[in-house]
């Protein structure tokens, strides 16, 4: 009976990290510049920067602060966004205050799903795609299944030894048994390893290229609190008021 637990433990190993393979592939395939892109900046500018490295999300706080910090916004602690200017400075600043909205105050969890399907922002996303820089939605719902299902296999098996010592005859000794549900469990392990160190940080936007633009050439911005939090998210700001604003639900 033992060894029908093993059978699924390898199974399940051999499986997820052949796809956690085939992802990464996919992934690295579209660090190539698309047919007709223009060739990729010397550096990002600090829209991109902070869509490689976080997404609309990480843009939409970008953008907010950057209002804020020129007193055009107010960012209140209770996670309201109010227009104080309601002129915007470019394509983005102009779809943050359409998000808002004609009353002049909305949520900003709201705020930041508004922006996450607005034309500038899929504008900038499908320049970076073009460019070989982000990955295309496709390519990043794949990595991030790949990733789930190596991480359950990695738990499956210790649950599959845990239940062959459980269901194994009296008197069978379980070391033996133990040492052939290692193997599979040292696969995904270290596929899981390996994975973190490929992968990480940027797994869910930015190709290899990208990830590698974004450690060498952060943008030229003479605002570094902005760069952090480009980079770094909503953790690196420094100001307790926006970070507070920032974190809440605005309930």
């Amino acid at each position: 009976m033992w060894l029908l637990f093993l059978a699924v433990a390898w199974v399940a190993a051999v499986l997820a990290c052949v796809g956690v393979c085939r992802a990464a592939v996919a992934a690295a395939h579209h660090e190539r510049p698309g047919p007709g892109a223009d060739d990729r900046p010397p550096e990002l500018t600090l829209y991109e920067t902070a869509y490689l490295a976080g997404g609309p999300q990480r843009l939409a706080d970008v953008a907010l602060v950057s209002m804020a910090r020129q007193r055009r916004l107010l960012l209140a602690h209770t996670g309201w966004a109010s227009v104080i200017d309601p002129v915007g400075r470019d394509a983005l600043e102009r779809a943050v205050l359409a998000a808002i909205g004609p009353g002049g105050q909305r949520r900003i969890p709201a705020i930041r799903g508004i922006l996450a399907t607005d034309d500038a922002v899929r504008a900038l996303s499908d320049r970076l795609v073009a460019a070989g820089l982000a990955l295309p939605a496709r390519a990043r719902n794949r990595v991030g299944t790949a990733i789930r299902r190596l991480w359950g296999a990695t738990l499956l098996v210790p649950t599959a030894a845990g239940a062959a010592v459980w269901m194994a005859p009296a008197g069978t000794e379980s070391g033996p048994m133990l040492v052939w549900f290692a193997l599979p469990l040292v696969l995904t392990s270290g596929t899981w390893a390996m994975a973190r160190m490929e992968i990480h940080p940027y797994p869910d936007w930015a190709t290899p290229a990208g990830e590698r633009l974004l450690r060498q050439h952060l943008p030229a911005d003479t605002r570094p609190a902005l760069t952090a939090l480009a980079v770094h998210g909503r953790a690196a700001l420094t100001d307790p008021a926006l970070r507070t604003a920032l974190h809440s639900s605005g309930a």
